[in-house]
């Protein structure tokens, strides 16, 4: 176990700064008896005049029993971005400190990282099975380096990482360890949010977005200690989360067997998408996915992108990324769609 302390990384001015206080924080209880002339809000109701919970107690607890975690260690954010967005802004000093990430990844690490003034430095995959090389990680590593960031199943590789390296990483770094599961529904493995009572510089992220199906409601979520949770709730806009995302994850969390079938579905219909791509003569590799999408090196990413969209198919083109020349990111679809897609790749190779 690594010497890693909370207090020897928060920023001093985030440390030495009060909270803003709403009116929602400094009385909680709701009561349709209660007359509320505290928060300037419009009286006249129309179901959504007065403000939302500041901490949204109730997706919280929701989300507590479905991942069985204390709702208290759970963040909520206006997408994935605000939550990572927070964790820069409370850890990292701008202009002075740095963070590493493994590429090809996300690219938001790096946006947020140039938006608080850190510095980014990029830590190559293996090649030949897209894990992270940990001694070139560690070379990067130096008395400014805050936070390491690990997507996983990373994205667009497709590849959840073998616990033996995250372990690795956590006990050997003092700083803070983000890894992101926004795909760890389609993934075999096992998320890393058990851990946290475990390694208190482990930092979980994932999403409603992807296996949950509300991408258009935005809304992140950070598992991590209650220590961590208590520092950014002190930096984080106080109304974050709106009325309307609140009820719609309450709505769709609370059945969460439908959410389960969908996510088998996609998996399946990933299955036979794999498959199905074998036959297709320029496809030169299929990498193996613990996500919703498949990544695939064809002979000519550009062309091949170019002709789908003629085709009203709209793939990921990732030639540009690190390590992923000619290849291209296809989500898994309905059977339909997915269907469109093979048909379509079947004309292009009778054409060649």
């Amino acid at each position: 176990m690594n010497s890693f302390n909370i207090n020897n990384i928060i920023r001093p001015n985030v440390k030495a700064m009060k909270a803003y206080s709403s009116a929602r924080d400094e009385f909680q209880e709701i009561n349709d008896d209660f007359v509320f002339l505290d928060a300037n809000e419009n009286p006249f109701n129309n179901g959504l005049n007065r403000y939302p919970d500041p901490l949204q107690r109730n997706v919280k607890s929701i989300l507590s029993e479905i991942k069985n975690f204390p709702a208290n260690q759970i963040l909520l954010g206006n997408g994935s971005d605000e939550v990572l967005d927070l964790i820069f802004r409370a850890f990292c000093e701008p202009n002075q400190d740095n963070v590493i990430a493994i590429s090809p990844s996300y690219g938001m690490y790096g946006v947020l990282a140039n938006l608080n003034a850190i510095e980014y430095r990029k830590s190559l995959l293996n090649e030949e099975d897209f894990q992270p090389n940990i001694e070139d990680i560690f070379s990067k590593v130096d008395d400014n380096t805050k936070m390491i960031f690990l997507c996983s199943p990373n994205n667009p590789t497709g590849e959840i990482i073998k616990r033996e390296f995250i372990l690795e990483i956590v006990t050997r770094f003092n700083g803070l360890v983000i890894i992101d599961e926004a795909y760890i529904d389609f993934a075999t493995g096992v998320s890393w949010i058990k851990e946290i009572k475990n390694y208190p510089n482990v930092i979980v992220t994932q999403t409603l977005s992807k296996a949950v199906g509300l991408a258009g409601i935005r809304l992140g979520i950070l598992y991590a200690s209650q220590e961590i949770v208590d520092v950014l709730n002190k930096i984080k806009p106080p109304y974050n989360i709106n009325q309307l995302t609140q009820l719609k994850a309450i709505e769709i969390l609370s059945d969460y067997d439908k959410v389960i079938a969908v996510t088998n579905t996609i998996i399946e219909q990933k299955e036979v998408l794999e498959t199905a791509l074998i036959e297709i003569s320029f496809v030169e590799k299929i990498y193996p996915s613990d996500a919703n999408f498949i990544l695939i090196k064809v002979d000519n990413a550009n062309e091949r992108y170019n002709q789908l969209v003629e085709k009203g198919i709209v793939i990921r083109n990732r030639n540009n990324d690190d390590l992923c020349q000619n290849c291209l990111r296809i989500t898994v679809g309905t059977d339909e769609e997915n269907e469109k897609l093979m048909t379509t790749l079947k004309d292009l190779v009778r054409k060649i």
